[in-house]
């Protein structure tokens, strides 16, 4: 879906923490369930799965990531839902977007100017309902294990702890730069009251200036964004290989067998190199600039995926974060990536795209009106 141009002035951030789905997810596990053991990584398994001419898996194809499966796995969840547990999380979920989805009376009053404070398309003047939400609908399944969390080590399911370095480093760039991480909900806190939120249009998300899928969907690592437009499109050759992300256009090239670019030479999403050990794809990314600071990462980050098919409709996903500047530890994380016959079109997002420079007018109308209000109080 292209951003539509006929979007009212509005001074939010649309694109703004965390995906309202995933919210709702995280928010209905409960704290009661029994504690199990921790996920083990899949193991690639012989197969008579399709070939390319140099003996290498297929891994060609459209694959819709979209999950319910968190990044970390929330407070009081067990590792691993039993089927009877998942099925009533995704009942629950399917409910709610279903109520939040419902039609619109075309014969509704017109919300108040800035909206009436409530959640969903009122509250925000203009943003969409559940319907036009594609979060996922059910939980990731490796191995024949319901996943909680999408990072399986640490084994608590969560990211480790920030360095020393790394928390001085999110203190000095705190609200002056986006970084690659920041997810979607349309159920935004509204106005911004960070002091030059809306001075600068490269203050604002990268997702929202369209220029890198938020949520960390283009990679690398590749995640869902708990949105929408979750598609991943994978093109291989014997000498490159190519990962096409539906949200936001985005198209990273893997050169096979290659080696990496100079330390000079830095990319929004990495310099990928791959090779094969046996019948997995390994990715390895460095190279990465201070422009998209995954997570808050430094340039230094290194991320090694790993993509393995294991099944005829199914890619195993697994990837490994490494920065010693921004982490205490490596942690690792996995989800199966299942094939679709869903066609990937372009997702045009600045094509008529008149909300990035009303976010900025309506910022200097709201300091017009406020500076007017202090003037009549003088007077």
């Amino acid at each position: 879906m292209a951003q539509e141009a006929a979007e009212p002035v509005a001074v939010r951030n649309r694109f703004f923490f965390f995906a309202a789905a995933f919210a709702l997810a995280a928010a209905l596990v409960s704290a009661a369930f029994a504690q199990a053991p921790a996920p083990k990584a899949q193991t690639a398994k012989s197969t008579s799965f399709p070939r390319t001419p140099d003996g290498h898996p297929d891994l060609t194809g459209i694959y819709d990531i979209a999950t319910l499966t968190p990044v970390e796995r929330p407070n009081g969840a067990s590792p691993i839902y039993t089927e009877a547990e998942a099925r009533k999380l995704e009942q629950q979920v399917a409910a709610r977007k279903e109520y939040q989805g419902r039609a619109i009376d075309g014969d509704r009053a017109a919300p108040p100017k800035g909206g009436d404070g409530s959640a969903g398309a009122a509250g925000n003047v203009g943003g969409y309902n559940s319907f036009w939400i594609d979060s996922g609908s059910s939980y990731t399944i490796v191995d024949g294990q319901r996943r909680a969390s999408i990072v399986i080590d640490p084994q608590d399911g969560r990211v480790p702890e920030l360095t020393a370095e790394a928390r001085q480093r999110a203190t000095a760039f705190r609200n002056q730069a986006p970084t690659s991480d920041q997810t979607a909900q349309e159920n935004d806190p509204g106005f911004e009251k960070t002091p030059g939120a809306y001075d600068d249009p490269e203050r604002r998300p990268l997702g929202e200036r369209c220029l890198i899928g938020f949520g960390s969907t283009s990679g690398p690592p590749a995640l869902p964004n708990y949105f929408y437009n979750n598609l991943h499109q994978i093109v291989q050759t014997a000498d490159s290989v190519m990962i096409l992300t539906e949200m936001v256009h985005d198209a990273r090239v893997v050169r096979m067998n290659q080696p990496h670019l100079p330390p000079t030479v830095r990319r929004w999403m990495g310099d990928s190199i791959g090779h094969w050990e046996g019948d997995t794809l390994v990715v390895d990314t460095t190279n990465f600039t201070d422009k998209t600071r995954f997570r808050g990462s430094s340039p230094d980050l290194h991320i090694v995926e790993r993509f393995t098919r294991t099944g005829p409709k199914t890619l195993l996903y697994r990837f490994t974060v490494e920065d010693p500047k921004t982490w205490t530890r490596a942690w690792t994380g996995e989800y199966t990536w299942p094939a679709t016959d869903e066609r990937l079109y372009e997702y045009a997002c600045h094509e008529g795209n008149y909300a990035l420079g009303n976010i900025l007018r309506g910022a200097r109308l709201k300091e017009a009106d406020e500076a007017k209000k202090k003037s009549d109080q003088k007077q």
